[in-house]
Order: C-alpha cells, then sequence, then structure tokens
C-alpha cells in the first residue's frame, strides 16, 4: 500500500508543480520578464556573404583592414625603437 501511496504523490507532484507555477507567475511569462530590444535587428547583425562576388568583396575588405593594421603595427614598433635609448654594453673589469 505505500507503493501506491509514493505514486500518487508523484503524480500530483507532476501535475500540480507546473500548474502552481502558472498560478504564481501567470502563463504571460514572455511578456513578463522579456528584455526589450535583446536581440539585434537584421540589419545591424553580421550577414554571411553567399554569391562569389560578396565572397570576394569581403575577402578584400578583410585583406585591407589587416594591412592596414600591420602598417600600424610596423609605424608603433618603429617609433618605440627610436624612443627608446640605446642599450648600454656591461663591460668586465675584472679581465
Amino acid at each position: 500500500m505505500g507503493g501506491l501511496n509514493l505514486e500518487v504523490a508523484k503524480f500530483g507532484m507532476y501535475v500540480l508543480f507546473p500548474i502552481g507555477i502558472m498560478y504564481y507567475f501567470g502563463a504571460n511569462l514572455e511578456s513578463r520578464f522579456a528584455v526589450p530590444d535583446f536581440w539585434p535587428k537584421p540589419e545591424n547583425a553580421n550577414r554571411v556573404p553567399t554569391d562569389r562576388d560578396e565572397i570576394h568583396a569581403e575577402l578584400e575588405r578583410l585583406r585591407a583592414r589587416r594591412l592596414y593594421n600591420r602598417e600600424r603595427r610596423l609605424a608603433a614598433e618603429a617609433n618605440n625603437a627610436q624612443l627608446q635609448p640605446p642599450q648600454q654594453q656591461m663591460t668586465d673589469d675584472k679581465a
């Protein structure tokens, strides 16, 4: 008999728990807990190129950006090399 009471209790929990949650929070959870403008608009999101021409244009844009960043990095490294004082050589006086 004890097993039957456990099964009835489990069934009651399975049925009444979701009903209790819906009664407490309400059935319109989407409108109550939704964050407005959470997902980006399609025009602001990245779009994967599908045409051959779009792919080539995207590759050219990425190549130009990479070369621009490389030129900036090389110029900054050259500028840092000019600003740093020359290293003095250590001499050994025990000779």
